[in-house]
């Protein structure tokens, strides 16, 4: 019988906790314990870099953290971080072994463009769900597209995080330099308590629908809030990565009054290409066979499907998450 996860706040900060010296792993040998050609995760400590602590990466790296060590022999642990860039860099540096990122931040990584200097040896465990790119405004601020932008105060998100890379992006995109703008790099805690008092102007966040700040956000001041379309910059970035497509984030969300047209990333978990077979497979096959489980930490994981796994553009899939992967879909 299968259980429920229920990642309630003291749950999460159970889960956390274990983090507490900074999240970064001990280098005990995850997996090695058991045959690199099973799919048998083994025992030893797995360490999740999430992202700000109210998004969805965040909710959704404890939850998973949670499935390991109710489901395996492994001790799985998750962090707050910066998000993308950070969490690939630091997986890289094998401060983590599994980073929550999005997928045109991982391209980048790939391919050694923005803010990686060479091509990073990283592989994914596959393509999890959506992040919308959510853009919100005061309603005093004068602010209708992004080119609007110049000379306000615009929250672009934590440093080295993928919503920095899409705010950034849209900035360019829109004509302006980011210099243009009094970009201010907070994290989403910050950025909501800044738009609550006045002292931003508006922010750019990627995240999961929805994205508990936001809600709370809407809840208590949505009346002097609303969205700006980025979809009319949509052409431009995608001659940056193919990887961005248009959405929408449905009224029921937030409880507004239409749905608001969004652009679109994947997300993808990221590992070290050295992770072994049997670690990258177990995992593989408990993120996607247990998807359910997920759903009962956030309604984003109902779009973790092993139909859209691989769907991953130039980052590769681990082989042992290939061979997880393949045996899913049969």
């Amino acid at each position: 019988m299968k259980r429920t996860i229920r990642m309630t706040a003291l749950g999460l900060a159970a889960v956390m906790a274990l983090s507490a010296c900074g999240g970064q792993r001990d280098d005990d040998d995850a997996g090695s314990d058991a045959d690199e050609d099973s799919c048998d995760p083994g025992s030893g400590r797995v360490n999740i870099a999430t992202g700000n602590s109210t998004g969805v990466y965040f909710v959704m790296g404890g939850g998973f953290a949670e499935l390991i060590n109710d489901e395996t022999d492994l001790q799985a642990t998750s962090a707050e971080t910066g998000a993308s860039v950070q969490n690939i860099e630091q997986v890289v540096a094998g401060d983590y072994d599994i980073g929550f990122s999005l997928a045109d931040s991982a391209a980048d990584a790939i391919n050694g463009d923005g803010d990686f200097g060479s091509p990073q040896d990283i592989s994914t465990l596959g393509r999890i769900y959506p992040n919308y790119t959510q853009v919100v405004v005061r309603k005093d601020a004068g602010i209708d597209s992004i080119a609007d932008f110049e000379g306000k105060a615009i929250s672009t998100g934590s440093p080295q995080s993928g919503t920095e890379v899409i705010a950034n992006r849209l900035i360019e995109a829109s004509g302006l330099e980011v210099d243009d703008v009094k970009a201010q790099r907070l994290d989403l805690t910050q950025t909501i308590d800044g738009m609550k008092d006045g002292s931003i102007d508006g922010f750019v966040w990627s995240g999961g629908l929805p994205t508990p700040a936001l809600t709370d956000l809407f809840t208590s001041m949505g009346d002097e809030m609303e969205f700006v379309d980025p979809t009319p910059l949509l052409p431009k970035l995608k001659q940056v990565n193919e990887v961005y497509t248009e959405g929408s984030v449905p009224a029921a969300t937030y409880g507004l009054d239409k749905d608001v047209p969004s652009i679109v990333v994947p997300n993808v978990l990221v590992v070290r290409n050295d992770m072994p077979d049997n670690l990258a497979c177990g995992l593989t096959d408990l993120l996607y066979s247990e998807t359910d489980e997920l759903v009962d930490v956030h309604p984003s994981a109902k779009d973790i499907k092993v139909e859209t796994a691989t769907d991953t553009g130039p980052i590769p899939v681990h082989p042992g998450s290939q061979r997880a992967l393949d045996e899913l879909s049969q």
